[in-house]
């Protein structure tokens, strides 16, 4: 599985936790840290967790693993690291607060076409 494809599957295990705002940047030109990130928010610390458990159960469906997840038990911003994909999963208060996709604005962001755009 490529990682454009991966990605797609992240951001719909989001979507399916009902997860805000759903964002994929191409990191490749940007950073070093990863080659993609995806973020969003949930308007509370269990749609939180809940979003970053269906990252996780999503990934290791299909057969990979994740890296680390940070963040998990404050449920404020969830970081959960595929490795050249990293999926933020914020509150909503400090979603906006840390901003990063206009930290990296150099970014490019990655169209995701999912079924309930919100």
């Amino acid at each position: 599985m490529d990682k454009q494809e991966l990605i797609k599957h992240v951001a719909e295990a989001c979507d399916d936790k009902r997860a805000e705002n759903i964002v994929a940047l191409d990191m490749n030109e940007v950073s070093l840290v990863a080659d993609y990130f995806l973020i969003c928010h949930g308007s509370n610390e269990r749609q939180v967790q809940a979003i970053a458990r269906a990252v996780k159960e999503t990934v290791e469906e299909k057969g990979l693993s994740i890296k680390r997840i940070e963040g998990f038990d404050q449920a404020r911003w969830v970081l959960v690291d595929i490795g050249d994909i990293v999926c933020h999963v914020f509150h909503k208060d400090e979603r906006y607060y840390y901003n990063l996709e206009k930290l990296w604005g150099d970014a490019n962001q990655i169209p995701l076409h999912l079924g309930q755009e919100r």
